[in-house]
């Protein structure tokens, strides 16, 4: 159910809103010391003009009131910060959890449309924007009111005529703030969504920076970047020109109450229709509310742009995640059954197009094809990082949409096409999925993906530090490390996804003899352009256009009239001759 952003806002203050009572209530008593002051005043000078007491009998205890009424509303006012403050960093620290944690649980088709900047501006500039209107000018809209509220009628029971001349300018200040407000949040829209295309082209630049320095793209780059650049500069510019005009006008119309009450006051002294108490009374309190007031474009300033910014989490928070199951956790093994299967991609054409075909359980099988047959949506779909319509998927009898998404994939050891490593050391890389694992096991796992010698040769060893993505790796050490994660994991089902592209082929020899050890032990699926590397499987699939347009061994397939001995008939031989002697290990 899509809720709104103030909804959003208030179920997350669930569990400060004590809190924020508290800092409204401090702020509250901290008011009441401050308007004792102007009371104070006009005791004092109305005494001093009616001669009741000494010069000495009436400033001294004043003084001392004053000074005491200004420490206890200093107290009260840190007390309603520090209340506040805490209130807002608890709310944003759930917001942020709350927002990562649902980010974590969007589906893969999500991500597959977004801009990542866009996200990182959602998840950093957006939530601090929320966090600096809860920790600030919540309370500043309680305080204005109380301000409003308990001078108005001070003001009143002085004097109708001077109550009226203190405070005509007020709702013309408010009408004014109103205004701005609905005319400055179009501004913050613009200019946090162009912040968030300028955050998305420098995270794209900086995370492909070897490929922009490779095709010398870097004038291209910079020119693209001084272009969004350029477009949040002059949004940002017109929203400080709609600032800068509102603080101007508002500054106008605030000096011209405060000078309305001087001269005012002044007319009505001199009448003898108010006491000269009266008259600092009122300038005081007219100067005490009409900046907070004023203040009040500000407040709705900030509020327009919370808004913005909650509306911007919101569309996130919105986004439905992968539906909850409440199904066990049930071991998942068995054969693969594929049943007149059928895929499409959001706005793309069909991947899979009435797909059936079965790997049986401990079988190692090889899917090939030629680039966007299917082969590795078939994977993705079998992890359940997406969900078909069209046809079913069973393993070990039972449909893959009745088994626990957590289930299936802890079933699979994923080796991408395109492996991700973190920034953090090559143990903490290959035990991702096994954060148990033995000293041994890492090891065995790395000698099984034939990386362990170039490991050893770091400085670090194990506790080398990689670089973001793993770019301190060659891409060979990257897929291999890669493997060796999954193959510490021990799956049930092991996914290569054209994971040997980028070793050479004696590497590939030895990993595919690793895996040949394992035959029986786990479903094996192999995923590759490289006839070498279907070679061992015990059947191979080959896939076009979504399609399965042949089957067999290796042995079947060449003696077929088809598009697998019409390929080996041109890849084959010159491989055949080169490897020949690498390959008698693996078939044996």
């Amino acid at each position: 159910m899509q809720k709104s952003a103030k909804r959003t806002l208030w179920e997350l203050t669930a569990g400060q809103r004590t809190r924020y009572a508290a800092a409204i209530g401090a702020m509250a008593v901290g008011t009441v010391f401050l308007l004792l002051v102007a009371y104070v005043l006009q005791r004092a000078l109305d005494t001093l003009a009616t001669g009741e007491a000494s010069l000495a009998d009436t400033l001294i205890p004043a003084g001392v009131a004053i000074v005491a009424a200004h420490a206890l509303n200093g107290l009260f006012t840190y007390l309603r910060g520090r209340w506040a403050a805490q209130a807002s960093e608890g709310i944003v620290r759930q917001l942020r959890h709350r927002l990562y944690e649902h980010l974590e649980r969007l589906p893969c088709d999500y991500h597959d449309h977004v801009d990542t900047g866009d996200l990182v501006q959602r998840c950093s500039s957006d939530v601090e924007t929320v966090r600096v209107f809860l920790a600030s000018q919540v309370v500043e809209i309680a305080r204005v009111g109380l301000f409003v509220v308990v001078a108005i009628p001070i003001m009143l029971m002085q004097d109708l005529r001077m109550t009226l001349v203190s405070a005509c300018v007020l709702p013309v200040l408010v009408l004014f703030a109103v205004m701005f407000f609905r005319k400055v949040r179009s501004a913050f829209q613009d200019v946090d969504e162009a912040e968030g295309r300028l955050t998305t082209v420098l995270q794209e630049n900086l995370t492909g920076i070897r490929v922009v320095r490779a095709f010398g793209r870097q004038e291209f780059e910079m020119d693209k970047f001084l272009e969004r650049n350029g477009e949040f500069r002059d949004l940002e510019f017109r929203l400080f020109h709609i600032l800068a005009n509102f603080w101007t006008l508002s500054d106008v119309l605030v000096f011209l109450q405060i000078g309305l009450a001087l001269i005012g006051g002044a007319y009505f002294v001199m009448r003898g229709e108010l006491t000269i108490g009266q008259w600092v009374l009122f300038f005081w309190l007219v100067r005490t509310i009409i900046w907070p007031v004023r203040h009040i474009g500000r407040v709705l300033a900030d509020s327009g742009k919370a808004t913005v910014a909650i509306g911007r989490i919101q569309e996130v928070l919105n986004e439905d995640a992968e539906s909850e199951e409440d199904l066990p956790e049930m071991p998942v093994r068995g054969a693969i059954a594929v049943r007149n299967l059928s895929f499409a991609y959001r706005d793309c054409q069909t991947a899979l197009d009435k797909l059936s075909l079965t790997i049986n359980e401990g079988e190692t099988v090889a899917l090939l094809g030629p680039p966007g047959a299917g082969k590795s949506t078939l994977v993705n779909l079998l992890v359940r990082l997406y969900d078909y319509d069209e046809g079913t998927i069973h393993i070990g009898g039972r449909e893959l949409r009745s088994l626990n998404r957590d289930a299936v994939r802890d079933a699979f050891g994923m080796v991408l096409q395109d492996p991700f490593l973190y920034s953090r050391t090559v143990r903490e890389n290959v035990v991702i999925g096994k954060s148990t694992a033995a000293e041994h096991e890492v090891e065995e796992s790395a000698r099984a993906a034939d990386v362990h010698e170039n490991i050893v040769e770091f400085q670090d060893g194990y506790e080398t530090l990689v670089g973001e993505r793993g770019v301190t790796l060659s891409g060979g050490q990257r897929q291999r490390l890669a493997i060796a994660r999954a193959l510490l994991k021990q799956p049930t089902f092991l996914v290569l996804d054209d994971s040997l592209s980028a070793v050479d082929t004696k590497t590939e020899a030895q990993i595919l003899r690793a895996l040949a050890s394992r035959r029986g032990k786990q479903t094996t699926i192999l995923i590759a352009h490289r006839l070498s590397s279907t070679r061992p499987a015990d059947r191979i699939f080959v896939l076009d256009h979504g399609r399965l347009i042949q089957q067999g061994t290796h042995e079947e397939l060449l003696a077929a009239d088809g598009p697998y001995g019409r390929l080996w008939s041109i890849q084959g031989t010159l491989e055949d001759e080169i490897e020949r002697d690498l390959w008698g290990a693996v078939d044996a």
